[in-house]
């Protein structure tokens, strides 16, 4: 599917509208409520949320959108999607609520489950990250936007892993690693920094829904990351199934570092 770069602009200022509606509350005092799956839910989200349905639907009326913050469609319904929105009004709330500045607002388009377009914007850090199949990856940050590439890996690479979500299997994973250094992120600015070649890879091996994760992807993807199934190691697809889970996956910065053979195969 091609991309142009106006539509991707457009869904930048989107992403960049949102974030001003988060740090309205982000300045506040939060008010936090749970929500079914005991998930943190505050103002900022649904701000965001409304904000960018409404900035999709204009943009695209014919085009479908999954929120996070209104998942609740049928698969029978999905299913049929062959090109879709998928957003995270908000990824990293526990971060937002600790007040670090670590989330994101995520924006994807899907066509035929794969991720061709993606926008992550932090709005504390003042940067975005976008790319779009065919057209490259790009980080805004102050004003400059310059093109970003995937590193190749060193000697002693750098492992991103998730700031709130570390777990006995990541533990685990990382005993099996090479001598590496280890760095926390909130949401998805872990596939930002792969992207950006600050980090070499990312494991992921807690929970993450679709809506976390294809904004980044695309953006890593695009920067000449691969995002591999963990442990198959296929490509990792979107809207597939009727859960929304994503299933274990790594994000390789460098494909020809040869990854994939060190990796723990179970």
């Amino acid at each position: 599917m091609k991309v142009s770069q106006e539509t991707l602009d457009q869904v930048l200022a989107i992403a960049l509208g949102a974030g001003e509606k988060i740090l309205t509350v982000y300045e506040s005092d939060i008010a936090v409520t749970t929500k079914d799956d005991d998930s943190p839910l505050t103002q900022a989200d649904l701000a965001a949320h409304h904000h960018i349905v409404a900035g999709l639907k204009a943009l695209a009326p014919d085009i479908p959108v999954l929120s996070e913050e209104d998942a609740d469609i049928p698969y029978e319904t999905r299913r049929q999607w062959t090109r879709y929105w998928l957003v995270d009004p908000l990824d990293g709330t526990k971060e937002f609520i600790k007040r670090n500045g670590e989330f994101t607002v995520n924006i994807a388009l899907l066509d035929n489950g794969v991720p061709v377009l993606g926008v992550v914007h932090g709005p504390v850090l003042k940067a975005s990250w976008i790319a779009a199949q065919g057209l490259g990856a790009w980080r805004i940050e102050n004003g400059q936007k310059s093109a970003i590439r995937t590193r190749k890996s060193p000697a002693r690479p750098a492992l991103v892993v998730s700031k709130s979500h570390r777990d006995a299997a990541l533990e685990s994973f990382l005993e099996k690693m090479p001598e590496h250094d280890a760095v926390s992120r909130g949401s998805s600015l872990k596939f930002c920094l792969v992207a950006d070649g600050v980090a070499d890879l990312y494991p992921r091996t807690g929970p993450t829904s679709e809506w976390d994760t294809a904004a980044g992807q695309c953006v890593a993807e695009q920067a000449g990351a691969q995002v591999l199934v963990m442990p198959g190691l296929q490509p990792l697809r979107y809207n597939q199934k009727e859960s929304l889970l994503n299933p274990l996956f790594v994000v390789i910065g460098d494909p020809s570092a040869g990854w994939a053979d060190r990796l723990p195969k179970t």
